[in-house]
């Protein structure tokens, strides 16, 4: 099934029973007109005692003005609509609307369209069946007996019969404004109600972009604020021992170890610049700050002070023997040596 047509359902359910909800509402404080020969019986739900008013006579200005705020209740005297009687198998008590809307044709003198029933269910000595009463009367006098009440400036909310009648338990409803509601009385709800639901999800879409939009933003700030906090932390520290390194957290460890490792790059460029020209390196292993080279020099022992002179190289010292080359003429070296952090080489 379409989507629009569940929904067009939906909304027309949800107007019927707001519909229901505020007849109900109402008709706790109902007037009730009954005419009696030439004279209107007009009871009232906060009265003891009901008031009679001649029909040839306005209705008094104190029970005018009353009914405007009441539930308007009409009842017609029993020779205005007839009685019929119909025997129904007790199990279907639950579908008796539908089994008096199928009969109506067949038990009234008008024709189904031109007609206004109730039904009520009386006694029956066969506990096996029901005996159904249906009251039915014409559209005409209907109409013309509002008709003649909307001209005293009362506007009828419901139609019964059957206080009159001596075997009537409770009134039987003929019509009601609810019940006759056509599609053109229930277009206004039907569209407040559809305005109110398109406003609902509007603001609903609204409220979710702006509530994402606002934890988006809470987190990009969030990050930013993190990120300039830790910016300052390591400002404030200043340059941390080697030593305390290993007990921070990993993501301040890592940034102690970049900000206090020498670069590799600059690292060479300064060992190019020291060592002379007869002199070449076969190994090199930068550890942290701990440099390891090895290599063949005319003379060894004066790379020492050329390495320390470099300025980016301190506590320089051979870690194994020097020994003779292959060729005789060359020494072999091994110089161990710590890397002081620059973040260039001088003149570079």
């Amino acid at each position: 099934m379409r989507i629009d047509i569940i929904m067009k359902r939906w909304i027309d359910i949800l107007a019927r029973l707001w519909l229901g909800w505020q007849e109900r509402r109402r008709a706790r404080n109902w007037l009730k007109l009954a005419q009696d020969d030439d004279k209107w019986v007009v009871s009232d739900a906060k009265r003891a005692a009901p008031a009679i008013v001649s029909t040839s006579a306005p209705l008094p200005d104190d029970i005018a003005r009353t009914a405007q705020n009441r539930f308007v209740i009409l009842e017609l005297p029993a020779d205005e609509f007839v009685a019929r009687r119909m025997s129904v198998p007790a199990q279907a008590r639950d579908l008796l609307p539908g089994i008096v809307r199928n009969q109506i044709e067949r038990l009234c003198p008008w024709r189904a369209n031109q007609a206004a029933y109730g039904f009520d269910v009386r006694p029956s000595e066969d506990a096996t069946s029901l005996d159904v009463r249906v009251l039915i009367t014409s559209r005409a006098v209907l109409d013309e007996a509002c008709q003649r009440l909307g001209g005293m400036g009362l506007r009828v909310d419901r139609v019964v019969a059957g206080e009159h009648l001596a075997d009537a338990a409770i009134p039987v409803v003929l019509w009601s404004r609810l019940a006759d509601a056509t599609d053109k009385s229930l277009a206004r709800i039907r569209q407040t109600i559809g305005s109110l639901m398109a406003a609902a999800v509007c603001i609903t879409l609204i409220v979710n972009v702006w509530a994402f939009m606002t934890a988006t933003s809470a987190d990009s700030e969030s990050e930013d604020v993190g990120t300039r906090i830790a910016a300052l932390q390591r400002q404030v520290k200043g340059a941390l021992p080697r030593q305390s390194i290993p007990s921070l957290a990993p993501p301040e460890r890592a940034w102690a170890l970049k900000e206090t490792s020498p670069v590799a790059v600059i690292v060479v460029e300064a060992l190019s610049r020291a060592l002379p020209d007869n002199s070449h390196l076969t190994e090199l292993n930068l550890d942290g700050a701990t440099l390891r080279i090895v290599g063949f020099a005319d003379d060894a022992p004066s790379l020492i002070a050329l390495l320390e002179q470099s300025g980016h190289l301190r506590d320089v010292h051979f870690f194994a023997p020097t020994t003779r080359g292959a060729d005789g003429t060359r020494f072999m070296f091994h110089i161990e040596a710590r890397v002081e952090a620059h973040p260039r080489i001088d003149g570079g």
